[in-house]
């Protein structure tokens, strides 16, 4: 076999992405909520959705810098929450679970406050 062909073959597959992140679990859901609850009370959905979804290539490059910024966070956040947080942040899907949350909470919030004047 010549060796272009081993090579090619060997490095097939070296880009490739992994396959696509399993369900969430009972605790990353429930940081996600937390973060999604907090970003509604703020009235900052539209925002935040405009920019997790702009700088979807940056996730995996923004949980590194919370990683070097942990000395600071673990002051005002749970250590627990930072670390699963950086986790979701390199998941492929984490963010776009947390978009998804945000969007479903916003469209709850707007029915209960349109059946309230009704």
């Amino acid at each position: 076999m010549p060796i272009w062909d081993r090579f090619r073959r060997a490095a097939a597959h070296a880009f490739a992405l992994g396959p696509p992140s399993s369900e969430l679990s009972g605790q990353d859901r429930h940081l996600l909520e937390k973060i999604a609850g907090t970003i509604i009370t703020r009235r900052l959905d539209t925002p935040a959705v405009l920019l997790l979804e702009s700088s979807e290539p940056l996730h995996f490059l923004s949980g590194q810098v919370i990683q070097g910024l942990r000395p600071f966070l673990d002051l005002v956040c749970a250590p627990q929450e930072i670390e699963r947080f950086v986790h979701l942040l390199e998941r492929r899907d984490g963010i776009q679970q947390l978009v998804r949350i945000i969007q479903e909470k916003r469209a709850s919030l707007i029915l209960q406050a349109d059946s309230s004047t009704v």
